[in-house]
C-alpha cells in the first residue's frame, strides 16, 4: 500500500506543475485558468459524500484499482489529443473535471485501507509514512519533474502520470484484505444520512471535524493571497516565493519523519495543542513581519506542524471510526476540508481587497485564537477517542 501511495504521489506531483502549464498553453483568460482549478475541486462537493457510500458498500481494493485505471485512460486520451494537435481548452477542462472526480473516489477509499492493515497503536506511524511520501514526492520532487517533462514534450508528463497510476493500481491489487462490512441500506441518501449522524453523535469526531473546518477557513483565507503577500509585503520574486513554499515542505519532511518521537514525548493531545498554537502564531508573525528570513523560519516551523497535525488527525479518526463507517465518515471529513478551503479563499480575496495583503493574516490570527480558546479543553478528549 505504501509503495502504491508513493508512486501515485509521484504522478500527482508531476501533474501539479504540468496541469497548470497545459492550461496556460491553451488560454490566457484568467477566468478559464481559475475554472480549471475549480473543476478539480468541485467534484469533492458534488460526489464526496457518495464516494464514502461506495467505499463502505463495495470491495475497497477493487474500487481503487478501477478508479486508477479510469484515471490512466483519461490521461492517455488527453496525451493523444496533445500529440494529435487537437487539444484545446475545452478538452483540458473536461479532463480536469474527470480526473478530479476520479481523485475523489480514489482518495476517499484509499483512506479506509490503512486501518484494515495496521493495528490501532501503529496508525500514527502508518499515517506518518504516507505523509512523508506525500510531502517529499508529491510536493517536492513531483512538480520540478513535471515542469522538466513538459518542456521535453507537452504530452510526456501526462503519459508519465498514467504509468504511475497504473502501477499504483497493480500494487493495490496485490494486497490481500478482508472485505469490509457492507452499507446497512440500499438507499444512498439513507447511507449518507447515517454517516452524517455517526459524526454528529460522536462528540470527539464531531469536534475534530468542526476544528478542521474552522481552521481551514482561516488558513484558506491567508494562503489564498500568499503569492501577492510574498511580492508586495516581502519583496520576493518568483524564485523567492518558490523557495519560501519549499521551506515549508522541508519542515513537513521533518514533521513526518520525526512523528513517532513527537507522539511518544508529547502525546496526541500535546501535538494538537502545540500545533494549533503554532498555526495561530503563524498568522500573527506573517501579519507583522516584512523580513523574508523571518517568514522563511515561520514557514519551516509551520511545515512541521502541518505534517504532524495532519498525521495525528488521520490516526485519531481511523482509530475511532468502525470499519463499516470509515468511508462515509472520512468523506464527511474530506468534504469539510475542501469546502472550507474554498470558502476561506473567497473570504481571503474579499478581506485582502479591502484591508490589503496582511488583512487575511489578521483575520486568520483572530479567528484561530478564538477557535483555539473555545476547543482547548476538548482536545484531550479528541486525542483519546476510541
Amino acid at each position: 500500500m505504501l509503495a502504491s501511495s508513493w508512486i501515485s504521489n509521484l504522478g500527482d506531483g508531476v501533474a501539479l506543475a504540468a496541469g497548470p502549464l497545459l492550461v496556460a498553453s491553451q488560454t490566457r483568460d484568467p477566468l478559464l485558468v481559475a475554472l480549471a482549478t475549480l473543476l478539480q475541486r468541485l467534484p469533492w462537493l458534488l460526489f464526496g459524500l457518495y464516494a464514502g457510500v461506495v467505499a463502505d458498500r463495495l470491495d475497497r481494493r477493487r474500487i481503487i484499482v478501477a478508479v486508477n485505471l479510469v484515471r490512466a485512460l483519461v490521461l492517455v486520451v488527453l496525451a493523444l489529443t496533445i500529440v494529435g494537435e487537437v487539444v484545446d481548452v475545452n478538452v483540458v477542462l473536461v479532463a480536469m473535471f474527470l480526473l478530479g472526480t476520479a481523485e475523489v473516489f480514489a482518495d476517499t477509499t484509499t483512506n479506509t485501507l490503512l486501518p484494515m492493515l495496521v493495528a490501532k497503536p501503529d496508525l500514527g506511524l502508518g499515517n506518518a509514512r504516507v505523509m512523508f511520501g506525500n510531502i517529499t514526492i508529491n510536493r517536492m520532487a513531483g512538480p520540478p519533474l513535471g515542469a522538466v517533462l513538459f518542456a521535453v514534450g507537452m504530452a510526456v508528463p501526462f503519459v508519465t502520470q498514467a504509468v504511475c497510476v497504473t502501477l499504483a493500481a497493480a500494487l493495490i491489487r496485490r494486497i490481500s484484505i478482508d472485505r469490509p462490512a457492507q452499507g446497512s441500506s440500499k438507499n444512498v441518501r439513507r447511507d449518507i444520512a447515517d454517516g452524517l449522524a455517526w459524526v454528529w453523535r460522536h462528540p470527539a469526531i464531531r469536534t475534530l471535524t468542526a476544528t478542521v473546518v474552522a481552521f481551514n477557513i482561516t488558513f484558506g483565507a491567508a494562503w489564498s493571497i500568499l503569492v501577492l503577500y510574498a511580492s508586495e509585503r516581502l519583496g520576493l520574486g518568483e524564485l523567492g516565493f518558490g523557495l519560501m513554499t519549499a521551506t515549508g515542505a522541508a519542515g513537513g519532511v521533518l514533521g513526518a519523519a520525526g512523528y513517532t518521537r513527537f507522539e511518544r514525548r508529547l502525546g496526541m493531545a500535546g501535538i494538537m495543542r502545540i500545533g494549533l498554537v503554532i498555526e495561530t502564531c503563524t498568522h500573527l508573525s506573517l501579519a507583522l513581519t516584512r523580513t523574508p528570513a523571518v517568514a522563511f523560519a515561520v514557514f519551516f516551523v509551520f511545515g512541521i506542524h502541518e505534517a504532524a497535525w495532519g498525521t495525528t488527525a488521520s490516526a485519531i479518526r481511523q482509530r475511532a471510526v468502525p470499519t463499516e463507517f470509515q468511508g462515509r465518515v472520512g468523506s464527511v471529513y474530506l468534504v469539510g476540508v475542501f469546502g472550507s478551503l474554498v470558502a476561506g479563499a473567497a473570504i481571503g480575496g474579499v478581506v485582502a481587497s479591502v484591508w490589503g495583503v496582511t488583512g487575511p493574516f489578521w483575520f486568520g490570527f483572530v479567528g484561530s485564537a478564538l477557535i483555539l480558546a473555545t476547543i482547548w479543553r476538548q482536545l484531550t478528549h479528541i486525542a483519546h477517542a476510541e
